[in-house]
């Protein structure tokens, strides 16, 4: 809750709107009576009439106040702004009923249609909830069909009556699952709009173009032509007349239309100016390619964040800095604006990078192996532009078919979780990353570091579907057979091999991978010639794939006389093609450096082997790929089909929708190394079957009572000071875990024998007697724990008895505790990390989580399946499915506890840290012995319940 008087710094934002440019929104001040004033005269006589009822020239100074004075908790207001300019008013003011407010909005004629209704609607419910308000009621005249729909499309259950000649509204403002997915569709949309007007642009500016051979700006400019750039290429530079063969302008002012995108490319100590003149020409987004921001020490970082500032304000996103540029090999654009000297070959596969290093090294492997590319985004210091937004706009791209990304640091790996998962159900998604991303910083990124457990990051990597590597060669084996192979329908495989050695490796090595061996064969004959040993090949390979049971090959060969590589590889190629199967090849021992034998690989032509040349690919692609109409539901349009091709279906809710046909680059996927090539057949054949699975479904448990437990939480935060944690007493832990359904064992401590005896009692006997000491408490061995005591002499004995074991270890206080159920002792863990946001981990309680790190992590919020599964992650797992012939546990009981330990960690992010230890499982149902919830002033969430984008 905000503070009297305090203004709420944090809750300003960036916002995309449904057309894809960016405004700022923030809460209204005293200081904005000028701007609001001249907001109202703008607007046009039906515009104030649907607002106030009535129509006034101006507001009153009285109305000014009451307008821009407010406390930031009964009565709130935000400010869209565009520049200087105010394009949206949103309010509400509590009423006589707490937990009521009424809602009002106010749009700009000249910005209506493009989302800004439900964008305030969006943030005034967060600051609502904040504020202890639940519903929000509204009294709207039955002509204002916009604002009507504005509500009704937001998700809420809206209830209407009409009274007076007004529509009466009112609804709950908690987030449903229905809001929650109108919202994520309306990012998704805006999002991939803002991505498509960057990447297809109709005319471009280089700004800081020049004519000396070897700079950045010549460099720019030649690409562009040089690539063959469908728009309209503009050279800006005060010091030239012409450039490149065009007319150079001294400023974006001269040039004579609309510019889409501007590439600068001049000192960072111009750059401002350069972005202030892109807002005065009404430029739609950013291309910086100058260094010297946050990759720069000192003042690096604060240049950084106003020139993404100084951009968004006036609508525009911003590539960089430091980026190595953008590229779109669409044959309607031919955006080449890069310092790749040529427009790469049209293909499948879309990339994302960070630093421009990596983005070269990205560009030459796929080059190198043949890989065509659909586009490339080299985001630099990601000031802005990120990897979610790039999968955002690649979702409904028809020409993407698989998405690549190399990751330095992640911003917002919640949100990365959802689109991922979202996007890999319907194209493959790899992620490069190394050990330590989220960990450590690379210069020049402004982000969160992580403190959660060792794994917890790939964890949710592997919840999210994607295909995660540690190197952009990694990256590129797997994307040469997404690209190029359709995704195998299950895991037996067969091996071929001209060598007995060789073939038993390899089926050795597809065991390791997690796949089957459904045949090998390690005799084929390959040294009888061209004429003979092809045509045996191909019979063996074909028969082979014709079995229901073999669902991809692989064929590693030995150098044979008479036979090359590139001929082996255009006859299984064909085989791949007729059967509709994955076929992959290796071919090891070749001496010859000149054969380039990792890569797509089709016939030789005269210098040795050939890369595939990309297949037909949807036409007509361009700006249609994303459409604005407020009611698209965030499907992609269908393209033509490729041959072949793989029919997909995608929708910004996960929802099947319009079917996409998605072109198979030609080409054989081969690799020099049979490791290699295996271990990214392996990670195909795993994703297949993760996409493939059914993903479960989202489900509130039951018995939830969310404003108890904030209730809870609200008094205990009375006693948080700054940065520290408070934990809570024991009465607080049974309230706060029953507000979500989950019981603990009733316990009492005591500081006497008398009053053990009498707790016991009260508890009913048998009871357990336990130290208080954290370390010792769950310790049976160490005396820290004794059980069924079942009478009061039996206590007092005990009490003095364990007083004496633990003297060495210190003095502790001690409790009773009722007896539980006998089972499988396991433990719950849940924290609030800074870049990750909600933690859960599952394990064994004991040695396993104790010396083994034996921990299975996920991030909410969990799906049916997404809890089975992390029950069953640990090694030690198999003890709960009748190990060694004890009986099963009850599975079902611990998924339930999952989903409702998952909703309350995702709800409060004040919850620093809580840990149910020991939670003892048995054969039917489950006991929680112990919770220790330590509370903090809650982080601010990078994936959070309102659209904006990232700092």
């Amino acid at each position: 809750m905000v503070a009297d008087g305090q203004y709420p710094e944090y809750w300003e934002a960036d916002v995309i709107l449904r057309d894809g440019g960016t405004a700022h929104l923030r809460p209204i001040s005293p200081t904005d009576a000028d701007a609001v004033q001249a907001f109202h005269v703008r607007q046009s006589q039906a515009s104030i009439y649907l607002r106030f009822f009535t129509y006034k020239a101006k507001l009153s100074a009285k109305e000014l106040t009451r307008f821009t004075e407010v406390d930031h908790r009964d009565r709130v207001a935000f400010v869209i702004t565009r520049g200087a300019d105010i394009i949206g008013i949103g309010r509400y003011d509590r009423l006589d009923d707490p937990l009521e407010a009424e809602v009002a909005f106010n749009v700009s004629d000249h910005h209506q249609g493009r989302g800004v209704g439900s964008i305030l609607l969006e943030h005034l419910a967060v600051a609502a909830r904040e504020n202890g308000i639940r519903r929000f009621s509204a009294e709207v005249l039955p002509e204002n069909r916009k604002m009507i729909t504005v509500f009704a499309e937001a998700g809420y259950e809206v209830e209407r009556h009409f009274d007076d000649g007004v529509v009466m509204l009112s609804f709950d403002i908690d987030p449903t699952r229905k809001s929650q997915a109108v919202m994520e569709a309306r990012e998704h949309r805006a999002e991939a709009r803002s991505m498509a007007e960057l990447l297809t642009p109709s005319s471009v500016a280089v700004v800081g173009a020049s004519r000396e051979w070897g700079t950045v700006g010549h460099a720019l400019l030649e690409h562009l032509v040089d690539g063959g750039f469908t728009g309209r290429i503009h050279a800006v530079n005060p010091e030239a007349f012409e450039l490149g063969g065009m007319i150079s302008y001294a400023s974006l002012a001269e040039v004579p239309e609309q510019v889409d995108l501007a590439v600068i490319a001049v000192p960072h100590e111009e750059v401002d100016a350069v972005v202030d003149d892109c807002a005065r020409a009404g430029v739609k987004g950013l291309l910086v390619v100058t260094a010297g921001y946050a990759d720069d020490a000192g003042e690096g970082m604060v240049r950084q964040r106003a020139l993404v500032h100084r951009a968004r304000a006036h609508g525009m996103r911003v590539v960089g800095p430091a980026s190595l540029g953008l590229v779109n090999t669409d044959p309607l654009v031919r955006l080449n604006a890069s310092m790749a000297p040529d427009l790469p070959e049209r293909g499948a596969l879309s990339l994302f990078s960070q630093s421009a290093g990596l983005g070269v090294l990205l560009y030459a492997s796929a080059h190198r192996r043949g890989l065509g590319v659909s586009s490339v985004i080299s985001a630099g210091n990601r000031a802005d532009v990120s990897g979610n937004d790039a999968m955002q706009f690649w979702e409904d791209d028809p020409s993407t078919r698989a998405v690549g990304l190399y990751f330095e640091s992640i911003g917002n790996p919640r949100k990365f979780s959802r689109i991922a998962r979202r996007l890999a159900r319907t194209k493959p998604v790899i992620v490069a990353k190394s050990d330590v991303t989220g960990l450590q910083l690379p210069p020049g990124h402004a982000v969160r570091t992580s403190q959660a457990p060792p794994g917890a990051l790939d964890s949710m990597l592997r919840q999210s579907g994607v295909m995660r590597v540690e190197t952009t060669e990694q990256l590129m084996d797997i994307a040469q057979i997404v690209a190029s192979q359709p995704l195998p329908g299950g895991s037996g495989i067969a091996v071929f091999s001209n060598s007995s050695a060789l073939g038993k490796v390899v089926a050795d090595g597809v065991v390791s991978q997690g796949m089957t061996v459904a045949r090998l064969r390690t005799d084929l004959q390959l040294d009888a010639g061209q004429s003979v040993a092809l045509p045996a090949l191909a019979s063996a390979v074909d028969s082979a794939l014709a079995d229901p049971a073999v669902h991809a090959a692989v064929v590693t060969t030995l150098p044979a006389r008479g036979l090359t590589a590139e001929s082996v590889a255009a006859c299984l190629q064909r085989c791949a093609e007729s059967a509709g199967k994955p076929v992959i090849a290796s071919f090891t021992g070749i001496l010859d450096a000149a054969l380039q034998l990792d890569g797509l690989v089709t016939a030789a032509s005269a210098g040795g082997v050939s890369p595939a040349p990309p297949d037909a690919t949807p036409e007509g692609h361009g700006k249609g790929g994303v459409q604005e109409d407020a009611a698209h539901d965030g499907s992609a349009p269908a393209g033509p089909s490729g041959a072949p091709a793989e029919s997909v279906t995608t929708a910004a809710d996960g929802q099947a929708s319009t079917p996409l046909a998605l072109p198979l680059q030609r080409g054989l996927p081969c690799f020099t190394s049979p490791g290699a090539a295996l271990a990214a057949l392996g990670a195909v054949v795993r994703y297949a079957r993760w996409r493939a699975r059914d993903h479960g479904e989202f489900l509130d448990p039951e018995g939830v009572d969310v404003d108890a437990a904030a209730a809870v939480l609200a008094t205990a935060r009375t006693r948080v000071a700054d940065v520290e944690l408070t934990r809570l007493t024991g009465g607080e832990c049974v309230a706060l875990m029953a507000a979500y359904g989950i019981r603990l064992l009733p316990s009492a401590r005591f500081t006497t024998a008398e009053e053990a005896v009498a707790e016991a009692t009260r508890l009913g006997w048998p009871v357990a007697l336990k130290t208080m000491d954290e370390h010792l408490r769950h310790r049976l061995d160490l005396g820290g724990v004794r059980l069924s005591i079942d009478d009061a002499a039996s206590l007092r004995r005990n009490i003095a008895q364990m007083e004496r074991v633990l003297a060495p270890f210190g003095s502790f206080g001690m409790e009773v505790q009722s007896m539980a159920p006998a089972g499988q002792a396991c433990s719950i863990r849940a924290i609030e990390d800074p870049l990750m946001g909600p933690v859960v981990s599952f394990g064994l309680a004991g040695d396993a989580v104790n010396l083994l790190d034996d921990w299975a992590h996920a991030v909410p919020p969990l799906s049916t399946v997404d809890a089975a599964d992390l029950v069953r992650s640990p090694r030690a797992s198999r003890k709960l499915f009748g190990y060694q012939g004890l009986p099963p546990a009850d599975v079902p009981a611990i998924e339930d506890l999952l989903a409702r330990v998952a909703l309350l960690k995702d709800n409060h992010p004040e919850i620093a840290r809580l840990d149910l230890n020991p939670v003892l499982v048995a054969t039917s149902g489950l006991t929680v012995l112990s919770a220790a919830i330590d509370v903090g002033n809650p982080q601010r969430r990078t994936d959070s319940a309102r659209r904006a984008m990232r700092d």
